[in-house]
């Protein structure tokens, strides 16, 4: 398969993430990708992906996606470029706004305004990673991020004002998305990516939900999958997208990488971190 597979970590129990980053650095996937919520029991991403950074070696560490407007700009700005430069570049930050009332409440964030925000804090933290002062004042807060201009920023999202800001702000696209829709998203995304005249490569990173095991393993997977997304109101249907079977994973990479997605991260919901072995041993 001509493209790169990360895989998607449990939030089941945080206690237990380091034996899926052991055995997903020991095997062939690129990246472990972890969720965001703050009004749930998962765990903070940026500080359980520094632990996960430090027990491996070469696998890419990646928020799938952190809701930047929940977090103090400059502390976020300061923690993703330490994690950056403390793993020599394996940081990915993946970023979004979110939809949770109650995340923005407890954070004390207008969630109206919630886009807004995180362009405000882009226009920052590029600013902060270039080595540049903060601004009134204010001089240059570090260290200094491992990739010049700051670790690698993907944005999620589906619509224009989402998929425009992978264009203004970042370096690529991060898609939960079936492939049977994600081709337009990658589309409009291309587009912004030509009329804003960015240079390089535009990077599109797929994600999909999986369950690989024993149907046990997949029980527990849509129970903790509908669980997390009981807010969004059509867990169900989301549950029932599930890839449970090899075919329908193998599938689903290769749909990705016909539509030039360059990495698939691989979501997996239950606590079995066996899977990680299994799904492996697919590609």
């Amino acid at each position: 398969m001509n493209v790169n597979v990360g895989i998607g970590l449990s939030i089941g129990d945080p206690a237990t993430l380091h034996h899926w980053a052991r055995r997903a650095d020991a095997g062939p996937l690129s990246t472990l990708g972890l969720l965001d919520r703050l009004v749930h029991h998962d765990p903070e991403p940026l500080v359980a992906l520094t632990v996960l950074a430090g027990a491996t070696s070469r696998i890419r560490v990646q928020t799938e996606v952190l809701l930047a407007p929940l977090r103090d700009t400059a502390l976020l700005a300061k923690g993703a470029a330490t994690l950056d430069r403390m793993t020599g570049g394996r940081l990915v930050l993946g970023l979004g706004i979110g939809g949770r009332d109650d995340d923005h409440r407890v954070a004390g964030v207008d969630i109206r305004a919630r886009g807004r925000r995180l362009d405000e804090q882009m226009a920052v933290a590029r600013r902060l990673w270039s080595g540049e002062p903060y601004g009134g004042g204010v001089g240059p807060i570090g260290p200094a991020p491992a990739r010049p201009g700051g670790p690698e920023v993907l944005f999620g999202g589906f619509r224009p004002a989402a998929l425009e800001r992978v264009a203004r702000w970042g370096d690529g696209f991060l898609a939960a998305a079936a492939p049977s829709w994600a081709g337009g998203l990658f589309d409009t995304v291309r587009g912004f990516w030509k009329e804003y005249g960015r240079d390089g490569e535009l990077r599109i990173v797929a994600q999909v939900n999986v369950a690989h095991g024993p149907q046990d393993v997949v029980d527990d997977a849509r129970e903790q999958m509908g669980a997390y997304y009981a807010f969004t109101g059509v867990a169900d249907r989301m549950v029932a997208g599930l890839l449970t079977t090899p075919t329908a994973i193998r599938d689903a990479i290769t749909a990705f990488a016909g539509l030039g997605a360059d990495e698939v991260v691989l979501y997996c919901h239950g606590h079995d971190h066996h899977q990680v072995d299994r799904l492996a041993g697919l590609l």
